[in-house]
Parts: C-alpha cells; sequence; structure tokens
C-alpha cells in the first residue's frame, strides 16, 4: 500500500457572511474532493496542542505524529535543516522574516511578497554589515529567511509578523522571559533597529517604493530553538522511501528530521501561482518510482487568508482541488499497488482574522477497499459528521498509515 497526503495550509475557515454563511471550503467548488469524502471516512482533527501557538511548524509536526512537547525546538532550525544549513552545538536559529512597516505599524510579514532575487540582496546586505563571529543572516525563499546566533538563549518572547497586522512594531518587539536571557532580547532588538537604517536605503527597497510596491524596510526574527530530536518516519511506521514536496523551508525541514526526501518543484512559489500541476506531476512520479509516502504540501490558501482575501481563498482551493486532488486520483489507478489518500489542512487561517487559530480542521482518509462513512462533500461542517469523529494527531497518522 502506498499513502499520500495533501496538505492544503490554512485551507479551513469560518462562516462568511459575503458567502452566505459559507466558508471559503464550503462555498469553492469542489468535486474531486467531495468524491473523495464519498469515497473515504471523514473527522476533524486537533493539530495543536493546548498551551501551543498554532503556528504551521507545530500543526504540520502533529499532522505528522510527532509530539511538539518533546520533539519542537522552534521554527527556524527546521527551516535551516530545508536550506542544508548545520546548526553547530552551542548556535540558536531562528525565522527571519523581511517585513514591511508603514506608519510605524506592521504592514505586513511578507513585504508585498517580495521576490527572492531582491530578498536575497538584502539578507546578504545585513550579513555583511551586521554579521559577525556571534551572528549570522542566510537568505532563503521570498521573505522568509534565517538567522544563526551563538550563545543565545532562547527563553524569549517572540511575536509571528502575520499574526500582528496593522500593530504598532514597537510594542511587539523581543522581550526575555528569563533573566538569563536579557541579552539575547537586547541583541535581537538591537538588531531589528540597526536593520531598518541599512534597508531604507538600499537600491533594492529604493527601486520598490519608486514602483509603488511595499518595502522590506525591517527584519522579524522569532521561533528560536537548538537541534531538535525527532525520531524518522521510517523507524516509527516502517516507511521505506517517503518524499516531501512543497514550496516552504519549514516543510522541507520537518520533511529532513521526519526522514523524508525533499522534491523541489520549479516555479513553486507557496502563493496562488505556484506550479500546482507540476507539483502533482512530481508527486505521482515519486509515486510511480519507489515512493512509499508522499507529504504533497500547498502553501496557497494560507497565504490569502493572511491576506484576508475571501475570493482568492476560495479560487487557491479550487486549484488544490482541479490541479492537485483529481489528477492524483486519476493517476491512482496507474500504480503498481494501492494508494490511500489523505486530504486536509494543519490549521484554520480565517480570512476575518489573517492568522491562524488552533481550531480542529477537517479530514479525509481514504483507503482502497475500505466501507465508506454516510459524509459525501468536504467541508469544516460536513467532516464533523463523519465516522471519525474528533481525532488527535498522533490517532490520525496511525490510523492513515496502518494499512
Amino acid at each position: 500500500m502506498k499513502h499520500i497526503i495533501i496538505l492544503g495550509d490554512g485551507m479551513a475557515d469560518e462562516p462568511v457572511e459575503s458567502l452566505g454563511g459559507l466558508t471559503p471550503l464550503e462555498a469553492a467548488d469542489t468535486p474531486s474532493m467531495d468524491r473523495l469524502a464519498g469515497m473515504g471516512r471523514s473527522g476533524l482533527l486537533a493539530t495543536v496542542p493546548p498551551g501551543f501557538h498554532p503556528g504551521s511548524e507545530i500543526a504540520n509536526m502533529g499532522v505528522l505524529g510527532y509530539d511538539v512537547r518533546t520533539s519542537f525546538e522552534g521554527r527556524g532550525v527546521l527551516e535551516a535543516a530545508s536550506m542544508g544549513i548545520n546548526v553547530p552545538e552551542g548556535w540558536m536559529a531562528m525565522r527571519c522574516n523581511l517585513i514591511c512597516i508603514a506608519d510605524e505599524n506592521i504592514k505586513n510579514h511578507s513585504a508585498g511578497h517580495i521576490s527572492t532575487q531582491e530578498a536575497t540582496e538584502l539578507i546578504d546586505t545585513l550579513n555583511r554589515k551586521l554579521g559577525n563571529e556571534r551572528v549570522k543572516f542566510y537568505p532563503g525563499v521570498s521573505y522568509r529567511h534565517l538567522l544563526l546566533i551563538r550563545d543565545a538563549d532562547k527563553r524569549i518572547e517572540c511575536t509571528p509578523p502575520h499574526d500582528v497586522p496593522g500593530t504598532p512594531w514597537q510594542t511587539v518587539m523581543i522581550k526575555a522571559t528569563h533573566p538569563d536571557a536579557t541579552d539575547t532580547a537586547a541583541l535581537i532588538n538591537d538588531l531589528i533597529i540597526k536593520s531598518q537604517k541599512i534597508l531604507a536605503e538600499h537600491p533594492v527597497n529604493l527601486a520598490r517604493a519608486r514602483d509603488g510596491k511595499d518595502c522590506a524596510n525591517s527584519i522579524w526574527p522569532w521561533s528560536p530553538g537548538y537541534r531538535p530530536s525527532m525520531e524518522p518516519m521510517s523507524t516509527r511506521f516502517g516507511i521505506k522511501n517517503g518524499a516531501v514536496i512543497s514550496a516552504v523551508d519549514l516543510i522541507f525541514g520537518i520533511g529532513v528530521y521526519a526522514g523524508l526526501r525533499p522534491i523541489h518543484v520549479e516555479g513553486a512559489t507557496g502563493l496562488a501561482d505556484t506550479n500546482y500541476e507540476g507539483k502533482a506531476r512530481a508527486a505521482i512520479d515519486a509515486l510511480r518510482s519507489g515512493a512509499d509516502f508522499v507529504f504533497l504540501h500547498i502553501e496557497a490558501s494560507d497565504e490569502a487568508g493572511h491576506e484576508g482575501d475571501i475570493e482568492l481563498k476560495k479560487r487557491t482551493i479550487e486549484y488544490l482541488d482541479r490541479r492537485i486532488v483529481a489528477p492524483i486520483m486519476e493517476a491512482a489507478d496507474t500504480l503498481d499497488e494501492p494508494l490511500s489518500i489523505a486530504v486536509l489542512p494543519d490549521h484554520p487561517t480565517p480570512c476575518r482574522l489573517r492568522t491562524h487559530t488552533s481550531d480542529a480542521v477537517p479530514f479525509i482518509i481514504y483507503h482502497p477497499g475500505e466501507t465508506p462513512d454516510s459524509v459525501t462533500s468536504y467541508s469544516e461542517r460536513a467532516a464533523a459528521d463523519g465516522l471519525y469523529g474528533l481525532m488527535k494527531s498522533t490517532d490520525f497518522i496511525e490510523e492513515f498509515l496502518k494499512v
């Protein structure tokens, strides 16, 4: 038996008045996911344990069955693994966004979805001017980058910038949660302030301003941690040849520590313009060439939720249905082994809130030959009536990989 998880990041939402009280998932035209729901069994999944922030790092590790209370060490170190960057003993890694600040408020977490080429120039400049034997910047993709600090204390309070659009930036700076972390908090806040002067004068931002684009005029480090301890899925579940497909360093990093082979797809952007067809082909090719497990991650719905764009979010869900789920379901009959399929988000990203919530998410599990339940469509409310009821993360992955 082969297995694929198709994850639409942030796909779940709340009822929206402009959609007649439907969620974007309910309002979207999703014949393939509805068909899969009719063939399989549905339920709701709590991906975020109590007391944890509903970040994609927590939720995706939850989907894969990791207990984040013992295995989570921050988002930065996961993204470092994806980038092939070793985090040595004694160093702390942090995700480092390039953000846009306007009128002293955080305008957005993505600097207007700055291009990777522009962002790399900015990060390289910051590393030359602010980097030293203790501080190192590494460029990533678009607005997502990495900051490594030696002899740092992770006991600090950091605010993810996508959680606080419209908030005065000075009110959500780094705070020490232990006296020993005071030096670390002061160092990071100093880097933020110094970055703003450097970035304001950089030719990349001067050109973006002339073109009417949001400027990447500040760094925003968050999610600190050291090297995690994660048991690979091969030893946990007997997966012999697993793969992960995404456009996001975080997901690749989780995959690396989980023992999954990263597959990079040209044109995968993490936005609505991502190469859906290329991702579907990559997943099918991996399954045909020996992979027994594929984790296929699509970021676009989450970004639409952060933008508060209801119609875009609805459209990204329809893209996922038509351009990812449909071809994979069609290809299932051509594989040399039966294919089990799961579809779900990692967390909701309600357009009204423009940030993540901890609410349980709807899922489908289809095992070939297994009697389906009575659910015939895929949505938050439909899945609540499914046979599985409410599951926790370890229950979900164990149920999905049981055959």
